[in-house]
C-alpha cells in the first residue's frame, strides 16, 4: 500500500539523539473528496496531523518489532480531515525502540538501529471517480520540534518556548524549512497493523502526599499529564517511581535505574503563556508516584494509563476482599504490560520476555481479548528464530538473549501459547501459521537433549530467599515432555503426522519416571518438583493423588507459606486444587505473612511483584497463575479444549460466602444456598459429591 512512497528523514547523517523532527507537506484539492486513506509508518514513534488536527487517539505509534524483519504501518481513514483548497499533512517522529543510546540488553546496537524516519502515502478518491496520491519524498519540509529529547525508558524533555505555532496548518510559511532526505528503510517488510493500538485508556487524578510527591493510587503504565503556570523558562521535572520511602520520598533507584542515567524522568520547560498543559508523546513509565519539582505553579496532575487497547472478556468478584484485590492486581499487571508486545515490567525493562508471557497466558485469555496481540507477538518470536531453531528469551530482540535467559520453560511460549489460543477460543489459525516455527524449535530442543533430558534454562525463577530450589533439569525436562505431547495433539488438529512427537513424549516420560519418581517418589519433598510432576502429567493418576496429599502436608507443616518461584506457583495451584486441597491453596494465597500474595497487597501493592520481598519490579505478571486459579477452581470455570463445552466445578472454600465470575458468554454465581450458571456453550455442572449434571446452554439455577 506504500508503493511510490519514500523513506524520508531530516538528515542523512544523524548519529546521536537530537530534537524530534517535524515533517509537513502541503497540497491542494480542487474537487470533492469521497474517501481519503492514509498509510504511514513512522519509526520509532510518530504523531500524525492533517490541517492541525491529530488524526487519531492512538499513542506510541509505531509499536516495537524486529524492524529488520518487519515494521508495521497504520491505515487511517482521514476523509473528515480534508477540505477543498489547501491542506497539510504534519508528522513528528520520536526515537522509540528504533534509536536507543542506553546500554541495557544491547538495544543500542541492533542491526536495525538508525535515526527516526517516515514513509507515508495519502490516497484520495474523488466523487467523480478520479484519484490523487500524496507520497513522502524530498518535497516534504522538515524542522526541529520542541521535543528536545526523547527515549522510551529515559523520558522526554519538552521546551514549550521552541514550539512553532501553526507548524502543521495549511497557511504556515515553511519556506525556511529544509527539504527532507531520502534514507534507508528499516530493512524489514512493511506489514499492516492488525492488532489493537496503544491508547490512553484511563485517567487517574493524583493526590499530593507531600510537598512535591503525588500519588495516583494505582501502579500503572503511562505518564503524568500536567497543568502548570509560571514564567517563561521555568523547568518542571517529573520523576516517576513505583514505591516511596518511609519518609514519603520516591525511591526510583530501587527499580528503574539504568547505569549512568536519570531514568524515567520527564521535563517540561514553560513558555510563560498562561496555563499550560502537557504530557509526553514518546516515552512511557511504570509508576504510582510522581515527584514534581520546579518553580512553576502546579494546577493539576493526572496519571494517564497507557497500554494496548484490548477489551475485557472476564470478571471475578467474591466475598473475600483480599481475593478481589489480588484479582485486580493480576489484571492491572497484565494490562499495563501489553504494549504492542507482552512486556515483563513497565519500568526497568519493558522487554518481551517469553517466560513471563507464557506463565500468564491462560489467565490473560480468561480476562482479555488478547489473541490479536499474541498473534503479533508470536511473529516477533518467530522473527528471532535462528536457522537451527533456537529462539531468544526476548521478542523482539536486539540480538541479546540467545545464550542466557532462554530455555525450555521460557521457549515453550512458542509451543504452548498457540495451543492455549486454540484451547480457549477454538482458533486453529495460529497453530497453522506457527507450525513450521514450532517444529523447527523442537529440532533445536532435541539438539540440546542428553538421554531424554534437557537442562539449559533459568529454572524456578524468583523463589523466596532461602527456598529449596527445584533442580532445573526437572522443570526443563517436564517442558520437553509436555511440548512433545502438545505438538502431537497440534499435529492431529492440523491433519499432520504427530507419531514422532508421541513417541518422544513416551520416551521422555519413561526416563523422567525412572530417574526422578520410581526411585524417589516425592522428589525429595521439593514442592516445585512434586507440583511439576502432577501438573505436567508425569505421575500416574493414582500417584497424583498421593503426591498432592504429600504436597498438602508440606504446606500445612510450613504454616502455609509459598516456597517456590514462578514455575512452582504455576503448577502448585492445579496440583493442590485438582485433588481436594483448594483450602490449602487459599491459605497460601491469603496468608498475611511473607511470602504470599496477601503480603504484597497488605504492603500497599496494587499490581503483582517480581520478587516476593518486593525488592525489584512491583509490576510483573509472571506470578499471575493465581488469577487462573480464581476462575478455574474458585469459580469453577473449566473450559474444554477448543471451547466446545465447559465444566463448572467450583471448589467451595470455607468462609467464602459468595463468588461471581464471567468469561465471555459464561457466568457463574453461587452463595451458601444456590449456584446460578449461564453459558452460551454446552455446560456441565459437577456437584460437590462428584455427580455430573448436564445443563446444555442457557441459564440454570441449582441447589448447592
Amino acid at each position: 500500500m506504500l508503493k511510490n512512497a519514500k523513506w524520508i528523514a531530516e538528515s542523512d547523517n544523524i548519529k546521536e539523539i537530537t530534537p524530534a523532527p517535524l515533517f509537513r507537506k502541503s497540497f491542494s484539492l480542487s474537487k470533492t473528496v469521497k474517501k481519503a486513506t492514509m498509510y504511514a509508518c513512522g519509526l520509532g514513534h510518530a504523531c500524525y496531523y492533517i490541517n492541525g488536527r491529530n488524526i487519531t487517539d492512538e499513542v506510541m505509534i509505531t509499536p516495537i518489532s524486529k524492524y529488520d524483519s518487519r515494521a508495521y504501518y497504520n491505515e487511517f481513514d482521514v476523509t473528515e480531515f480534508l477540505s477543498e483548497g489547501k491542506n497539510t499533512i504534519g508528522c513528528v517522529l520520536g526515537n522509540g525502540w528504533y534509536f536507543v543510546t542506553y546500554p541495557r540488553w544491547d538495544f543500542y546496537k541492533p542491526a536495525w538501529m538508525h535515526h527516526p524516519k517516515l514513509i507515508l502515502k495519502l490516497v484520495i478518491e474523488y466523487t467523480d471517480g478520479s484519484t490523487k496520491e500524496i507520497v513522502s519524498d524530498t518535497s516534504w519540509k522538515t524542522a526541529k520540534s520542541a521535543i528536545i529529547y526523547n527515549e522510551d525508558k529515559h523520558g522526554e524533555i519538552y521546551d514549550a518556548r521552541l514550539y512553532i505555532d501553526g507548524w502543521n496548518d495549511p497557511d504556515f510559511d515553511d519556506s525556511k524549512w529544509n527539504n527532507a532526505f531520502i534514507c534507508r528503510g528499516a530493512g524489514g517488510v512493511l506489514q499492516k497493523m492488525d492488532f489493537p493500538p496503544i491508547r490512553v485508556t484511563d485517567c487517574l487524578t493524583a493526590v499530593r502526599i507531600s510537598s512535591n510527591v503525588y500519588d495516583i493510587g494505582q501502579n500503572i503504565s503511562g505518564w503524568v499529564r500536567l497543568k502548570v503556570k509560571g514564567e517563561s523558562g521555568c523547568e518542571v521535572k517529573i520523576r516517576y517511581s513505583e514505591v516511596i520511602n518511609e519518609d514519603g520520598s520516591i525511591a526510583p533507584e530501587r527499580l528503574n535505574t539504568i547505569a549512568g542515567s536519570d531514568t524515567h524522568t520527564d521535563k517540561y520547560i514553560l513558555s510563560g503563556r498562561g496555563v499550560e498543559e502537557w504530557a509526553p508523546s514518546f516515552a512511557y513509565h511504570g509508576f504510582r508516584y510522581a515527584e514534581i519539582t520546579g518553580d512553576a505553579e502546579i494546577i493539576e496532575v493526572i496519571g494517564e494509563v497507557v497500554h494496548s487497547d484490548v477489551k475485557t472478556v472476564g470478571a471475578f468478584e467474591c466475598s473475600d476482599d483480599m481475593l478481589n484485590k489480588i484479582h485486580s492486581a493480576s489484571v492491572w499487571s497484565t494490562l499495563t504490560n501489553i504494549q504492542g508486545i507482552i512486556t515483563d515490567c513497565t519500568q526497568r525493562e519493558q522487554n518481551g520476555w517469553t517466560g513471563d508471557a507464557l506463565l500468564s497466558a491462560e489467565q490473560s485469555l480468561m480476562n482479555l481479548d488478547i489473541v490479536p496481540i499474541y498473534k503479533k507477538w508470536l511473529v516477533d518470536i518467530r522473527d528471532t528464530q535462528r536457522p537451527n531453531g533456537q529462539i531468544c528469551c526476548l521478542a523482539p530482540t536486539s540480538g541479546w538473549g540467545y545464550n542466557w535467559g532462554s530455555g525450555p520453560a521460557w521457549d515453550s511460549a512458542l509451543i504452548l501459547i498457540p495451543y492455549y489460543i486454540y484451547k480457549y477460543t477454538g482458533d486453529k489459525s495460529v497453530l497453522a501459521e506457527m507450525w513450521e516455527s514450532m517444529a523447527l524449535y523442537m529440532e533445536f530442543m532435541e539438539s540440546m537433549s542428553d538421554k531424554n533430558e534437557v537442562c539449559f534454562g533459568l529454572g524456578d525463577w524468583c523463589p523466596p530467599a532461602g527456598a529449596n530450589v527445584c533442580p532445573t533439569v526437572i522443570t526443563d525436562t517436564a517442558y520437553f515432555y509436555i511440548d512433545n505431547k502438545v505438538m502431537a495433539r497440534c499435529a492431529e488438529l492440523l491433519g499432520r503426522d504427530g507419531i514422532a512427537y508421541q513417541k518422544r513424549a513416551r520416551e521422555i516420560k519413561e526416563t523422567f519416571r525412572e530417574k526422578y519418581i520410581n526411585r524417589d517418589f516425592c522428589l525429595g519433598d521439593n514442592t516445585t518438583a512434586i507440583a511439576c510432576a502432577i501438573y505436567q502429567d508425569l505421575y500416574t493418576d493414582e500417584e497424583k493423588a498421593v503426591a498432592a496429599k504429600r504436597l498438602n502436608e508440606i504446606y500445612t507443616a510450613n504454616g502455609y507459606h509459598i516456597d517456590c518461584g514462578i514455575l512452582g506457583v504455576k503448577y502448585m495451584y492445579t496440583a493442590l486444587s485438582e485433588y481436594g486441597y483448594a483450602e490449602t491453596a487459599y491459605k497460601l494465597t491469603t496468608n498475611p505473612e511473607y511470602p504470599s500474595y496477601a503480603y504484597w497487597i497488605l504492603s500497599g501493592m496494587t499490581t503483582l511483584c517480581e520478587n516476593w520481598d518486593m525488592s525489584h519490579s512491583c509490576n510483573h505478571h509472571m506470578f499471575s497463575e493465581v488469577d487462573m486459579w480464581l476462575y478455574k477452581y474458585i469459580a469453577g470455570i473449566h473450559i474444554d479444549e477448543g471451547r466446545g463445552s465447559v465444566r463448572i466445578k467450583p471448589c467451595y472454600i470455607t468462609g467464602l460466602d459468595w463468588v461471581s465470575a464471567k468469561h465471555k458468554g459464561i457466568s457463574v454465581y453461587y452463595d451458601e444456598q444456590k449456584i446460578e450458571i449461564t453459558s452460551d456453550i454446552p455446560a456441565t455442572y459437577v456437584t460437590q459429591s462428584g455427580e455430573e449434571v448436564y445443563l446444555g446452554t442457557g441459564k440454570h439455577t441449582l441447589s448447592k
